[in-house]
């Protein structure tokens, strides 16, 4: 199972990591074989953070991943990140173009012990993407992440291990990042593509009601998992971290997978209704439960996992439900301040994108600046924006030369690849 940080409170990276390790744990249990996901190191980390890097946590098993949607949410609302930031995560990379969780020695190339990770991989791709200026690092992440693609068309965290859900997931969000059209990147045995893997673990009409529509983490029978459900109801729609704002005027209803008609029932290959039909029960969850979904972790089912909610606000607004993503915002906005204070850059990013995908303002959420705060926990951000694009300046270091475009909770980051805001232009 993926490695657990020995500070407290945990990194939201971490635990993300955790939850869905403990979904897979018990798959290994009835498998007796395929391992659980986990979050490789390089090496440990130093006594001293390096400069550049997010967050004051052990970065041992998250560094990238913070680092990455550190500089993503950043770059969504228009804030450029400071270049040792941007150069920190760049001297990530591996020559191969892998990522793995943290490297402490960087200048040190990475050899056959070193453990690639596609889940840090593909959120550095989103995050550098975003940013421009990084084009072969880019198609290098993406051509390894081809290379390490499964026969069923998925991904594990772990190259070679049984595909899950969300490591698809933030795949698939690379992909598009990177300019791809997901469909068509094939697995080398067998033609599958992202989207026959990622189908494979919703629950469809052979199940219980109240488990219809749900994603799996990775087993097809396993029970239902609202992590894995938020995640892969966005990437069904083409889309990674960054979703163009719904707004919360739009007022699509969710269409829960009822299977009373044909519809439904013959639904299972297409993933605009499989993202429907998750987007449906993270309503019927978040319902429940009050308007936020409860933690998988061990021990604690009934404490409220703040970052899953955020992701479930992500995934109804890129399903066009902002109506119905208003009610976890809104919950959120009076309970996630702690928690992100607590759990650091990670968990800023995550709040800072739900808001954008609402189009609701990250500068004043809940009484926080929740941007103001993800800034405070890694080095100075370069010049706002406009004042950048005033002077013509171009970057110093980490390769960033586009211009910059200032527009709370509306501008999107150049060179993304979700300017898809409707069902018709996700790219499936």
């Amino acid at each position: 199972m993926a490695p657990m940080a020995h500070q407290a409170p945990l990194t939201h990276s971490v635990a993300f990591l955790a939850r869905r390790a403990a979904t897979a744990l018990a798959a290994v249990a009835v498998l007796g074989a395929a391992a659980a996901p986990a979050a490789y190191a390089d090496s440990a980390s130093p006594g001293k953070l390096p400069d550049g890097l997010y967050g004051t946590n052990d970065p041992q098993f998250d560094g990238v991943w913070r680092q990455s949607l550190a500089l993503l949410a950043q770059d969504t609302v228009g804030i450029r990140p400071a270049p040792s930031a941007v150069t920190w995560l760049a001297g990530q990379q591996c020559a191969d173009g892998a990522f793995t969780a943290y490297r402490a020695e960087p200048g040190t190339p990475c050899d056959a012990k070193t453990r690639r990770d596609t889940n840090p991989t593909a959120a550095a791709v989103q995050a550098l993407a975003a940013l421009g200026g990084h084009g072969d690092a880019v198609h290098k992440a993406v051509t390894w992440l081809k290379s390490v693609q499964n026969d069923d068309g998925g991904w594990s965290s772990a190259p070679g291990s049984a595909s899950d859900a969300n490591s698809t997931s933030v795949v698939i969000g690379a992909l598009t990042a990177a300019g791809e059209k997901p469909r068509s990147v094939t697995s080398k045995k067998g033609g599958k593509s992202p989207y026959d893997a990622l189908l494979t673990f919703r629950l469809g009409c052979e199940e219980k009601a109240e488990g219809r529509g749900a994603f799996t983490f990775q087993l097809k029978g396993a029970a239902p998992n609202a992590d894995a459900t938020a995640a892969a109801a966005t990437a069904a729609l083409g889309k990674g971290f960054v979703v163009a704002p719904a707004g919360k005027n739009a007022t699509a209803p969710v269409k829960p997978l009822s299977c009373e008609g044909d519809e439904d029932k013959k639904a299972g290959g297409d993933p605009v209704r499989a993202a429907e039909g998750g987007d449906g029960y993270l309503v019927a969850q978040l319902d429940k439960n009050g308007q936020h979904l409860l933690s998988a972790m061990p021990g604690a089912k009934k404490q409220p996992d703040v970052g899953n909610t955020a992701d479930a606000v992500v995934a109804l607004a890129a399903g066009g439900h902002g109506a119905a993503a208003a009610k976890p915002l809104a919950w959120l906005e009076k309970n996630a301040a702690g928690w992100a204070k607590q759990s650091g850059p990670a968990a800023y990013a995550q709040l800072v994108l739900a808001a954008h995908a609402t189009g609701t303002d990250p500068r004043s959420f809940g009484g926080t600046d929740l941007v103001a705060a993800l800034n405070a926990t890694g080095p100075a951000p370069a010049a706002a924006a406009k004042k950048d694009a005033e002077d013509g300046g171009d970057s110093e270091g980490g390769g960033i030369g586009l211009p910059w475009i200032i527009g709370i909770g509306l501008a999107i980051g150049a060179g993304i690849g979700f300017l898809l805001s409707s069902r018709k232009k996700s790219g499936l």
